[in-house]
């Protein structure tokens, strides 16, 4: 049996062009190489999964370059990047910060600041989780930060900015990553999906990215995860299956019920969630979403903030049309107070069986006062 390599892996990019959803960042390092200004240290700071080791080993294999593409990107032929890419490079020098986080981890690693590169014109030094270090540790990599020497450059990694001290901020060019979106790791999933030769399905794979929450490296794990499960055709009914995530037409089901004025198939619907092992919590969170899907899709112009597929779009769109924006709002209001304060209640169930009887009550009390009769004022 072959040996089998997970995604996040296989498919890490190794240009910048191939970094996923980070253009900002890219642009500016490719900038900084291209004129010559590459500072001493940076910081590169967001949520997990989105890409900072790999800009920043990217970032270190490019100033090492022996022919840098047109674009600024490592060729990837030269000495120095086969070097690196076959982990054999002596100037590029990894620590992880949250298993070495000592003092004498810091010393070590000052100690070999003072040696220089091998054959290349830079030393660069990736610290990942710089915020793990210790207080005293710290402090002893202050002077070497502000003052190394002209070949060494430092790339500090963290998921914590908050816990970094601003002596050491202030050493550094911070770069802040942001989450992915939706839509970027759909695109991914699919280039990976063809790569690999396997079937997915759209809406499939809008269930992992949402899922990953902005972070592509999960979103591959779970793209894994589902390959496992179902081969090589990865279906919507599948993924929801596999991930015990709640079909999206139960939340339409739901709002049609309530704005049908039948709050009794609302109850059933929500002791059928209920009876699959689904949390009452992840519900209402999600019936929220789908209110606030609906007030999106009221507006031409916001229908393009739902990061669903255009069929989903649609159905949107049509049942928007049952409801007004105030009932909407109420209702949004009503789902996400009680999703704040689902923790807190002795009642979970009942808690949330009394919103969506109270987003009924709503949708009755609008309905009938937009259809009673106005009353003429009579004159004299």
């Amino acid at each position: 049996m072959d040996n089998f390599i997970v995604s996040a892996r296989k498919y890490r990019p190794s240009t910048f062009n191939s970094v996923v959803g980070q253009e900002h960042i890219t642009a500016t390092l490719k900038n900084a190489i291209k004129t010559q200004q590459v500072a001493q240290a940076f910081l590169f700071c967001g949520p997990r999964g989105v890409g900072k080791t790999t800009c920043a080993r990217i970032f270190a294999k490019a100033l090492n370059c022996e022919h840098l593409t047109e674009n600024f990107e490592p060729c990837n032929e030269c000495e120095s990047c086969r070097a690196f890419n076959e982990s054999a490079s002596f100037n590029v020098y990894e620590l992880d910060a949250a298993s070495n986080n000592s003092v004498d981890d810091i010393r070590a690693l000052v100690d070999q600041v003072r040696i220089s590169p091998l054959g290349a014109k830079y030393k660069v030094y990736i610290i990942d989780e710089v915020h793990m270090l210790s207080t005293q540790a710290f402090n002893a990599f202050l002077k070497t930060l502000e003052e190394p020497p002209a070949y060494a450059k430092f790339i500090l990694a963290t998921t914590e900015k908050h816990k970094i001290i601003p002596t050491i901020l202030s050493r550094c060019q911070v770069y802040d990553f942001k989450r992915i979106k939706d839509i970027d790791i759909v695109k991914h999933l699919q280039y990976v999906a063809q790569s690999e030769n396997i079937l997915a399905e759209e809406e499939a794979l809008r269930i992992v990215a949402a899922k990953a929450d902005g972070a592509l490296r999960d979103a591959l794990s779970i793209f894994d995860q589902l390959v496992s499960f179902t081969g090589k055709n990865i279906t919507y009914q599948a993924t929801i299956s596999n991930l015990n995530v709640l079909d999206v037409d139960n939340y339409f089901k739901m709002v049609d019920y309530l704005f049908d004025d039948d709050s009794t198939k609302a109850l059933l619907l929500f002791d059928e969630i209920l009876a699959k092992g689904f949390d009452a919590q992840n519900f209402i969170a999600g019936l929220a979403a789908h209110f606030r899907n609906l007030l999106l899709a009221q507006y031409q112009d916001t229908v393009a903030l739902m990061e669903v597929s255009d069929s989903i779009k649609q159905r949107y769109k049509e049942q928007a049309l049952k409801g007004d924006k105030t009932l909407l709002l109420r209702a949004l209001e009503l789902t996400n107070t009680c999703d704040f304060n689902y923790k807190a209640s002795n009642n979970k169930r009942l808690s949330v069986e009394i919103c969506l009887m109270q987003i009924n009550a709503n949708y009755v009390f609008i309905k009938n006062r937009n259809t009673a009769p106005v009353r003429q004022s009579r004159e004299g």
